[in-house]
């Protein structure tokens, strides 16, 4: 394939130069801006999908397999496992190598892991193919953003990015509503028989129709070893470190409310998987609207330490009324009380992504983009870290980030 030019020395930053292109056919899939927005898209919304359209039959799964609730929910862990440690080998493998053949690599093991989860026996047979399955799954969260930053600069960049953080968060809150249809027709087996056909259309149409964004020139080996050492060195700031915390602290209770709600909902107090799925998609709409409103209001007005600590505050106010609950300190409780604490629960989670990936970089400047990809979050498929570095064909290093759509760069 041929090689696309450099960049003008002065082309501005807002502009969309050409830097990053692997020649024409990656200026040809930049200008299909619909095209290339529908495959990073489908890559950006995967993981949610493989995490989130399977939660309503897990219940069915404890039944199917005659496994305990707490064995099946290990099939989450294994899958989110998967994703954080997938994205951290992904990104290294992506920036020596190039995007196609990683991404290629990895659609492909994702779509064999989801194939055979649909054919589990056991749940321990379960548990590991969930594993691969998330371990390849991270190919689409890391190289989608890598591909936007290699297509794109400034402005645009930022509208893309503000695009894919739309459908990350679209996907959860209709993940669990297809699942809950499928279970209509089918067991939970056909969730991944839908899901192993998604990816591999998704991976046809890679195949086709995306190409190569990154230039032999652009390319480094850095490895895993590299991104080992940028996480250690930030993890030695205790201001960072306390803002990791509190984000990764946060994500705990999102994942606990994730992987026990379908129990709770479905075996306690007797809803159906389409009523689960619609109360959870309910708490995603929660939560995405108080992050554009965190996004679109508060950044900038209030201190950002702040807005963390009241959305924490409430967080810890709701899981403290949902343990009374469960304590029968209230009597016998019904489902709406319980649903109206989760919706609180999760809309407040909504401040912590922007809030918590934007203060702890911003305790380690001049070191910022380092900082926002130790930050980094995945939303409910994706890891909690994701920490790439790329060279530009002209310079030093340049760490970058992407969060759930948030993205930043930082030149040394």
């Amino acid at each position: 394939m041929s090689e696309g030019g450099a960049p003008a020395p002065h082309a501005p930053r807002t502009a969309v130069p050409e830097r990053g292109l692997a020649g024409p056919p990656a200026r040809a899939a930049r200008s299909a801006g619909l095209l290339v927005t529908l495959i990073l898209g489908g890559l950006t919304a995967t993981p949610p999908l493989a995490m989130d359209m399977y939660l309503p039959s897990l219940p069915e799964v404890t039944r199917s397999l005659h496994a305990p609730a707490a064995t099946v929910q290990l099939t989450l862990t294994a899958c989110l496992a998967g994703m954080a440690l997938g994205q951290i080998v992904v990104g290294p493998m992506s920036d020596r190598w190039g995007r196609r053949r990683p991404l290629l690599a990895g659609l492909a093991v994702y779509v064999l892991a989801t194939a055979l989860c649909a054919f589990a026996p056991n749940v321990e047979t379960l548990v590991a193919f969930r594993l691969a399955q998330g371990l390849s799954g991270a190919a689409g969260i890391v190289i989608a953003r890598a591909v936007v930053r290699d297509l794109y600069d400034g402005v645009a960049m930022a509208r893309f990015f503000s695009t894919l953080m739309l459908i990350s968060g679209v996907a959860p809150i209709v993940a669990p509503l297809i699942g809950g249809q499928i279970l209509r027709v089918t067991d939970w087996r056909g969730v991944f028989v839908v899901l192993t056909v998604v990816g591999a259309l998704l991976a046809v149409v890679v195949w086709t129709r995306l190409p190569e964004t990154l230039p032999p020139a652009r390319r480094h080996g850095g490895g895993v070893g590299e991104t080992l050492g940028s996480m250690r060195r930030l993890l030695a700031d205790r201001a960072f470190t306390g803002y990791l915390l509190a984000g990764g602290f946060a994500f705990a209770a999102l994942f606990a409310y994730i992987a026990a709600s379908p129990f709770v909902i479905q075996e306690i107090y007797g809803a159906s998987p389409q009523t689960y799925s619609l109360l959870f998609g309910l708490n995603s709409v929660g939560l995405v609207i108080v992050g554009q409103i965190n996004g679109r209001v508060l950044v900038g007005r209030v201190r950002l330490d702040r807005v963390l600590a009241v959305g924490l505050a409430v967080v810890i106010l709701a899981a403290t009324g949902l343990l009374l609950m469960a304590a029968g300190v209230f009597g016998d409780v019904g489902l709406v009380p319980v649903a109206a604490a989760l919706f609180v629960l999760m809309s407040a989670m909504g401040v912590r992504p922007g809030v918590a990936d934007g203060a702890a970089p911003a305790a380690v400047l001049p070191a910022a983009g380092g900082g926002r990809t130790a930050a980094g979050r995945g939303g409910y498929a994706e890891g909690p870290v994701d920490i790439r570095s790329r060279r530009t064909s002209t310079g030093p290093s340049l760490p970058t980030f992407g969060s759930g759509g948030q993205t930043a760069s930082a030149t040394s």
